[in-house]
């Protein structure tokens, strides 16, 4: 006997850190969603730049284009820059010493004065030449997880946005995902394989839309959760990491079916 869920929203970004996109239907890859951060921001260091730090990214939203390679950011509905990205040089970068990321820095320097204006210091873009996720491509979080936290905090509810996941889904039981270790997910045309626990940094604090840090999620997960081991180390747990097994494409109010069998 299955389990059966429904995916309520997906969440994307070309870029990674900016306002998300919510599409009806994405094809996962074994890299994520298809475009899916696809770029991302460096420091003058080589650390990736997010916006765990950096309230101005949450202005900008990013649209991409693989056929014609053309990016397009906006402030709100106004353009502030769009262009055909050319790349040079390849550049490595460490993912939480997880995994190197290959990438290639983007040459036009109109985007890095665009980010650098964002963030108040100076960073430049660099396309991922996959996608430039930290743990694992696919992230999942259940409704009930989000209405337990919002219940403990004493609040009417919590915008599940604000955790950033590529998947949110329907669920009766509080953190049902975290029994999901190890087992398989068929949703929609993909097949997932399910991973450990995201330990939530303080981007998720932040307001989706203002990026104000209006909401203590990690004293408040931890309040009730305690702090909990991941791959990260010990932290605020919520949510859980999988990969794609079986590429195929995935939309809202398909069924997610979880495996009995790991």
């Amino acid at each position: 006997m299955a389990t059966e869920h429904l995916i309520t929203r997906l969440s994307t970004t070309p870029v990674k850190g900016l306002r998300l996109h919510h599409p009806d239907a994405v094809e996962l890859t074994p890299s994520g969603a298809a475009g899916d951060r696809r770029f991302y921001l460096v420091d003058e260091a080589g650390t990736v730049q997010s916006c765990t730090r950096n309230q101005g990214l949450y202005e900008l939203s990013a649209s991409w284009e693989e056929s014609s390679r053309r990016l397009e950011v906006r402030r709100g509905d106004d353009v502030v820059a769009a262009g055909v990205i050319e790349r040079d040089r390849p550049v490595a970068t460490d993912m939480s010493g997880l995994r190197t990321l290959e990438a290639d820095t983007v040459t036009d320097p109109m985007w890095g004065e665009l980010f650098s204006e964002a963030v108040g210091r100076r960073v430049r873009l660099v396309q991922a030449r996959d996608s430039a996720y930290d743990v694992a491509p696919v992230t999942l979080l259940g409704s009930a997880s989000v209405r337990e936290l919002a219940d403990r905090a004493g609040l009417d509810g919590v915008d599940a946005r604000r955790f950033r996941m590529l998947i949110d889904f329907s669920s009766e039981d509080p953190h049902v995902e975290d029994g999901w270790d190890g087992r398989r997910l068929r949703v929609g045309g993909a097949v997932l394989s399910c991973e450990g626990p995201v330990k939530r940094c303080a981007a998720t604090t932040r307001h989706p839309d203002s990026g104000e840090s209006d909401l203590q999620t990690l004293r408040l997960i931890k309040g009730y959760r305690g702090r909990q081991p991941s791959i990260l180390g010990l932290g605020a747990n919520f949510g859980i990491y999988a990969r794609v097994i079986e590429a195929g494409p995935i939309a809202v109010g398909d069924r997610l079916v979880v495996d009995e069998v790991a």
